[in-house]
């Protein structure tokens, strides 16, 4: 009799286990933010800083379902490399109480702001402590990372239901452009237009290879908007080294719309290494306002054509891959040992070889760079390293064709720019030596784990 009790009560738990596991939850979405701005004197990316014109932020959101908590960090500097990244996401993991694996920081590439690559400060610090100091501002870079994962414990606290996820997508006109303009046969770069053209035959050459779509991704309680993230690919320079921090073209839309709406807006640069604003922007100070205005306006027809649809914690997932990237056979590390170690050279050249260095050492190493992708619905995010060209956006969408494919690229700053393998035959700034810190081969590694991640 006791047996045939144990075996009916088993058999109970084996019918209400699924039924619980199995219900859907609602998803619950956190959002947080920092101010991220340089003090006076402190460097940035080019310059020392001079002032504030526009306080850079670092916002994200954290999403919440029935697995570890997702957290998504977009900040308003150049970049984000190496042990940077390391020492950010395993603070903010463990803010959220997840793993590194399940947290992505992002940077949108501004360039009148901080750096931030903690190995290549350890390697300089160790041969010129003074020499560092001009080159990162290492106590700004750990100073958002306490601030911003207390953030974050805070948004996983006060997290708020979700009941509807929106996509839609708006066409931003007039600002992304090719940098690479290319001879009649498409072998060779023969002209090189820069994030500023003043050249008017430059900005009469035609517009190029770009994605002109902004995808914007809202979260909603029922007809509350909670957040809101949006993904466009371009540089983010109108014109820069003026010496005051400012979040550029891309960063003034989003404040602007967030103001406007009064909804918590996160902004991230999509695959846009190869693609800038020079045919429309002549860089004098009032076409970053014309370009912000553009982007708004992408976003403003995003928001409108913005579809609703119902949304559980089923709904949401997380899958990463770990890739090796080749290393750039031309960088050398006996080399560039000595150019960090010459005193004769300036702070911005030795740390430029410090993070050559740092990058050729973590691949010996065989440390690993992880490619992720959110899912959401219908939608689908790939998260990528370094200033990817757009082709690997516009192939990523191509996979997918039947889903909301959104981009965003600038994670792990220390490969650098990462183009097409056709790419680094053809000549042009972005696939030179010390510029791209990856070989030709690296498409097949990316395209590789980015079909992976997009196949159901």
């Amino acid at each position: 009799m006791l047996r045939r009790h144990v075996l009916a009560v088993a058999a109970l738990a084996t019918f209400l286990v699924p039924a619980v596991a199995t219900a859907d939850q609602p998803l619950r979405v956190g959002t947080f933010a920092v101010d991220a701005s340089p003090a006076v004197g402190k460097p940035m990316a080019y310059d020392p800083t001079k002032g504030v014109d526009h306080p850079l932020s670092c916002k994200g959101v954290v999403l919440i379902g029935d697995d570890a908590p997702i957290v998504l960090v977009a900040i308003d500097w150049i970049g984000v490399a190496n042990d940077g990244q390391r020492e950010f996401r395993e603070a903010l993991a463990r803010a959220a109480a997840t793993t590194v694996e399940r947290v992505e920081v992002h940077a949108l590439h501004q360039h009148d702001a901080p750096r931030m690559d903690l190995s290549a400060d350890a390697i300089l610090s160790q041969i010129d402590a003074e020499a560092a100091r001009e080159y990162d501002d290492v106590d700004l870079a750990r100073d958002v990372i306490v601030r911003c994962a207390a953030a974050v414990r805070e948004a996983v606290a006060d997290a708020r239901p979700v009941t509807h996820v929106g996509l839609g997508q708006g066409i931003v006109e007039k600002v992304a452009s090719t940098r690479r303009l290319m001879n009649p046969e498409g072998t060779k770069v023969v002209y090189v237009r820069w994030s500023s053209c003043a050249d008017p035959k430059g900005r009469a050459l035609p517009e190029g290879l770009i994605d002109p779509a902004l995808k914007m991704i809202s979260f909603w309680n029922g007809e509350k908007p909670v957040a809101v993230m949006t993904f466009y690919a371009t540089h983010p320079q109108s014109y820069y080294r003026t010496g005051l921090a400012n979040p550029d073209f891309p960063g003034i839309a989003r404040d602007q719309r967030e103001k406007d709406t009064g909804i918590f807006h996160v902004h991230f640069n999509g695959a846009s290494g190869n693609v800038a604003a020079g045919k429309y922007n002549d860089g004098t100070p009032p076409y970053r306002r014309i370009l912000a205005d553009r982007v708004k306006a992408g976003m403003d027809a995003a928001w409108a054509a913005t579809e609703k649809t119902p949304i559980s914690s089923a709904d949401l997932d997380w899958r990463t891959v770990k890739v090796a990237l080749p290393v750039d056979p031309e960088l050398n590390a006996a080399e560039l040992e000595k150019q960090v170690a010459d005193e004769s050279q300036t702070p911005a050249k030795r740390g430029h070889a410090a993070r050559d260095l740092a990058w050729i050492r973590r691949c010996e190493a065989g440390d690993r760079i992880d490619v992720s992708v959110l899912k959401l619905g219908e939608a689908r995010v790939p998260l990528l390293p370094g200033e990817l060209f757009v082709e690997y956006q516009l192939a990523a969408q191509k996979l997918r064709p039947d889903l909301f494919v959104a981009m965003a690229a600038y994670g792990d700053y220390g490969p650098g720019y990462i183009g097409t393998e056709a790419a680094y035959s053809q000549g042009g700034y972005e696939t030179g030596r010390h510029v791209s810190r990856v070989a030709p081969s690296v498409e097949g590694v990316l395209m590789g784990a980015i079909r992976e991640l997009l196949r159901d």
